[in-house]
């Protein structure tokens, strides 16, 4: 099957405030999921050598061993993002050859961005049984929907709107409902193809069939410009 399941990720932090955080930014992303918490680098390093892991996320300063002293015992780390409060160690961490390196307290906007160059490299990874040459994929994105993993092609993608704690992703093929933010889609989403007008929806540019100051006609449906961001839609749409 081409359809990746969600990465694995392994929280590690001695801070209990620390790994809660990282533990409810990974439930809101679809492409995650998580594996496990650690509150040392011992206990993660036998989780480590029995389970493996897809995602590691490693503070450094945790007592009896530190997270970079973690890296440099593991024979083949898995793909690190560290957590520190310590800028200073921003040049170790990337000689160890991490994906990223994240200051707490983490914003919600920077945890996607290091997810998400972990993602664009898992999926240059040929698949086992692929053919030697394939045509190349259109961009995509993963929905968890109806307890599974929903591969969505951009391109069938319509609108997005708010429901309270979740999201309808309105396709061509029909809405899914997923329970995550509508931020969170948002951040999934490239800003060249999508656009935020609302506080409630978020729509692709080239499905716009018309719009005013106040109002995007879609197809047999009409998505509303909310005062804040009337000034960037009407930027973006050369308006």
């Amino acid at each position: 099957m081409n359809d990746r399941k969600p990465l694995r990720c392994l929280v590690v932090d001695d801070e209990p405030p620390a790994r809660e955080m990282l533990m409810r930014y990974i439930a809101e992303m679809p492409a995650l999921t998580l594996q496990g918490t650690c509150g040392n680098a011992l206990e993660a390093l036998e989780r480590l050598q029995s389970e493996g892991t897809d995602l590691l996320f490693l503070d450094i300063h945790m007592p009896q061993l530190k997270g970079t002293d973690l890296l440099r015992i593991l024979r083949q780390p898995p793909p690190v993002i560290l957590t520190t409060a310590f800028p200073d160690y921003a040049l170790e961490g990337y000689e160890l050859d991490v994906v990223d390196y994240l200051l707490k307290p983490v914003r919600f906007d920077r945890f996607i961005k290091a997810v998400n160059k972990v993602l664009q490299a898992d999926r240059t990874q040929p698949e086992p049984s692929a053919p030697p040459e394939k045509a190349p994929e259109s961009p995509f994105v993963y929905i968890r929907a109806d307890r599974k993993m929903v591969k969505v092609p951009l391109s069938e993608i319509l609108y997005v709107e708010s429901m309270k704690d979740y999201v309808k992703v309105v396709t061509q093929n029909g809405p899914l409902l997923t329970k995550q933010s509508i931020t969170a889609m948002e951040a999934m989403l490239p800003g060249r193809a999508f656009l935020r007008t609302h506080r409630s929806f978020i729509v692709s540019i080239e499905k716009i069939r018309a719009y005013t100051h106040e109002l995007i006609e879609m197809d047999k449906i009409e998505i509303p410009i909310g005062k804040l961001y009337r000034q960037q839609v009407l930027k973006v749409l050369g308006g």
